[in-house]
């Protein structure tokens, strides 16, 4: 009969915990638990310990704002915790004995009060070596006392029923001290209200933080505006040659310059070929190819050579007049005829004042030295003498005789000698 009075009034208080709203529920927690066990020495109880030390731990978590489940595990060791009986011998020292037991705590005021009172009820199994299992039915109130950060103290005095024909009825009284599983709770940090915002530029950066508040920029530069460090016009960001002032057609990089002629290539007739400013980025030009440009020819429209400046050369023209320029054996002088074709060679000389004129004579083999050396003088100085009388200035002019030890045919033919006795003349540039 006891022990259904005693499940009526767990299952009463269960039905009615069950019925309570959701409100404010206790986190999951884990307590520390101490308590003592006391058994009432019966005619019954013979070689019973009256009471033991126990401890454990508690598993506690909110069901609603009024009523929390509560599981306990509890080790001890004390002397035959049964009613003395055939089915369990009589033991003469002290053995290992557990308990674990579900129940239900129903407060009467929240977590938020600093000392609420509970009444708790719930259902347990002994067990002694797990060999011997008694069951029993804990009902009884308690104190749960609020500590700092979430955690609780409890203090707890329950009586354990009989539901098992082994189980002895016993009473235990309990303290613990219980932290929640997910950390400890905090006050919150009541901040003081942040002061209002100004942005007066509207670039997403207050002012107090934006280092450029008169002008739109972005947080990744404190307000202020994509830096231009060369003031080109193109940004840092989009800019390839930040340091150096360019163009944003070329990304921020000056306008090229390809042959590197210091002629920019949107400027350059001749980009990829080295030139000067005054031609457009081209080199000098050469208009009649004779490989003298025409800054240094002074012939530009009409072929030469480099050593006349770009002019025409007048050596050939000089050897073809030579050729009429022979003399008998002996003889320095010349007829006027073939005089007279100095002309064109002082024509010449006037045309290219740069031009100075080596006048050489020469004599063929016949004769000696002594003879032979004066005789090529003569014979220079014949030509040398018309140029001078022409308006040729002598420091362009320069006389000499070589005998016959450079002679241009074969002194063995009559031919030959003849050839031989000549006046050459050679341009110097």
């Amino acid at each position: 009969m006891k022990k259904i009075i005693y499940l009526v009034m767990v299952l009463a208080i269960s039905t009615k915990l069950i019925a309570q709203d959701t409100a404010t529920v206790k986190p999951a927690s884990i307590a520390l638990r101490l308590g003592l066990y006391d058994f009432k020495k019966t005619n019954h109880t013979e070689g019973l310990d009256k009471s033991a030390v126990n401890y454990g731990f508690q598993y506690i978590q909110g069901l609603n704002k009024k009523v929390d489940f509560v599981s306990n595990i509890e080790f001890s060791s004390f002397k035959y915790p049964y009613y003395t009986s055939l089915k369990v011998p009589k033991e003469n020292m002290a053995k290992d004995y557990a308990s674990l037991d579900f129940n239900l705590n129903y407060k009467f005021k929240t977590d938020e009060n600093a000392i609420v009172p509970y009444v708790t009820a719930g259902v347990g199994v002994g067990m002694d070596r797990l060999y011997y299992f008694s069951a029993y039915a804990p009902v009884g109130a308690g104190l749960q006392i609020k500590a700092n950060y979430g955690s609780y103290i409890f203090i707890q005095a329950t009586h354990n029923a009989e539901i098992s024909s082994l189980t002895k009825k016993h009473n235990s009284f309990s303290i613990s001290y219980s932290l929640p599983i997910n950390g400890r709770d905090r006050k919150p940090i009541v901040l003081p209200p942040a002061p209002v915002a100004v942005d007066g530029d509207n670039d997403g950066v207050v002012d107090s933080l934006d280092k450029c508040p008169t002008k739109v920029g972005t947080a990744k530069y404190f307000g202020c505006p994509i830096p231009d460090t060369d003031n080109d016009g193109v940004n840092d960001e989009q800019d390839k040659c930040p340091n150096q002032a360019g163009t944003a057609k070329y990304n921020g990089c000056p306008i090229p310059d390809t042959d590197k002629d210091g002629v920019n290539d949107e400027q350059d007739k001749c980009p990829t070929i080295s030139g000067l400013t005054r031609y457009g980025g081209c080199p000098i030009p050469d208009t009649d190819k004779d490989g003298v440009n025409d800054e240094q020819d002074k012939c530009p429209t009409e072929a030469g050579i480099a050593a006349n400046n770009g002019c025409a050369d007048i050596q050939p023209m000089l050897n073809e007049i030579a050729k009429d320029f022979k003399f008998e054996i002996g003889k320095v002088g010349l007829s006027s005829k073939s005089l007279s074709k100095l002309d064109a060679v002082v024509a010449s000389l006037n045309q290219y004042p740069n031009i100075n004129l080596e006048i050489v004579g020469n004599t063929d083999n016949t004769g000696s030295l002594k003879i032979n050396q004066p005789l090529s003088e003569k014979r220079a100085k014949v030509v040398f003498t018309y140029l001078v009388k022409k308006g040729i200035s002598e420091s362009r002019l320069k006389k000499i005789g070589v005998a016959d030890t450079n002679p241009i045919d074969t002194n063995k033919t009559v031919k030959g000698r003849s050839n031989n006795r000549r006046t050459d003349m050679n341009a110097k540039y």
